[in-house]
């Protein structure tokens, strides 16, 4: 061995600085062996599959695997030096940090693939997809909260003491923002129980309009005049709510009243007749028809029907051609519709 080899520099030998770089070397070397050669071949054998596994499986090496590979060799390396104590404490905490974030960005990947499977396999499209993603940040930021007292507790700090103190803490934080912490609450029960989505048409008290966004700490609605409504999520959540997108069928009851001098054969007439029109228009199921009641001025007749939609505009377009037919075949019987009219008798 040549004596050159064993000359000492900062308390270690040439040759131990040497075996240093072929640990690490020899590491990160086969790391990109393994990178070029096995993982390619992974690469396209999982595009050829339907399944999204081997996907996540593949870019979890490519991710995580192979960095913790170089950075594993390099701590290695340096762990077969002979070091100070100040310094292995160093190393040993850093290493410990490494650890922990690749943990939690493993743990990360884990999460937000099982939102992605559960996405995946509801029917609820990108509306379930934006709530998710804010459930998505508070698990992210938990994640994270957890490892830094994991971390803490590694290096030796009296975690219990500091969780008390959190406690105390979170007790008085708890208090002064009640109205959030409620509101956060309200956004995981919409998230959950899903009362509404996004593009739903719902009517709280007065107000009314379409979904937009459903944020942790509020929710925006368009309303039907343009401007945009915004609700503390528990507003939602402590009111009652009409939700006009889940509704399959819409029921439309209207009146008309014709004139008190029509004859009575043709008041008969005119349930059948609306009845024949109604059952004549596409999406429009009929219920009954009925002469209802003697008006001030008018007889009036009660009409009572479904549209077979949620959709208002089609329940105008029905309601509409509806009323051109009745207006149509009432003309055509020689009956008048009745609007008010007064008579005034003169004394002599």
């Amino acid at each position: 061995m040549p004596e050159s080899l064993n000359l000492i520099f900062f308390g270690n030998s040439l040759l131990s600085y040497l075996i240093c770089a072929a640990i690490f070397l020899g590491i990160s070397f086969a790391a990109k062996v393994f990178k070029i050669i096995f993982l390619k071949r992974l690469k396209s054998w999982a595009e050829k599959t339907s399944n999204t596994l081997d996907d996540f499986l593949v870019e979890i090496i490519e991710k995580i695997a192979v960095p913790f590979l170089y950075l594993f060799g390099l701590y290695l390396g340096i762990k077969s030096l002979t070091l100070n104590d100040y310094l292995v404490r160093i190393i040993n905490t850093l290493a410990i940090a490494v650890l922990t974030v690749f943990s939690v960005r493993l743990i990360i990947r884990l999460v937000n693939y099982g939102f992605e499977v559960y996405w995946h396999k509801s029917d609820k499209g990108q509306s379930l997809k934006h709530s998710l993603s804010g459930v998505l940040k508070v698990v992210k930021f938990s994640i994270w909260v957890l490892a830094l007292i994991f971390y803490l507790d590694n290096l030796g700090f009296k975690i219990t003491t500091v969780i008390a103190g959190l406690g105390i803490g979170g007790v008085a934080i708890a208090l002064a923002a009640q109205a959030v912490l409620k509101d956060l609450f309200s956004y995981f029960a919409i998230v959950i129980d899903r009362p509404f989505e996004i593009g739903d048409f719902i009517i709280v008290g007065d107000l009314l309009g379409t979904v937009e966004h459903v944020g942790i700490k509020t929710t925006r609605i368009r309303s039907l005049g343009g401007e945009e409504l915004v609700f503390s999520n528990s507003d939602l959540t402590d009111s009652r709510l009409r939700n006009y997108k889940r509704m399959q069928k819409r029921r439309v009851v209207f009146h008309l009243g014709v004139t008190y001098d029509t004859p009575l054969s043709k008041l008969k007439e005119m349930p059948g007749a609306i009845a024949e029109i109604i059952k004549k228009v596409k999406d429009a199921l009929f219920d009954r028809a009925h002469f209802s009641a003697y008006g001030d001025f008018n007889l009036v007749f009660e009409v009572v029907y479904y549209v077979l939609s949620s959709d208002y505009n089609k329940y105008m377009d029905i309601q509409q051609e509806i009323n051109f037919s009745i207006k149509a075949e009432l003309e055509k019987r020689g009956i008048e519709f009745a609007f008010p009219t007064q008579t005034v008798h003169l004394a002599k």
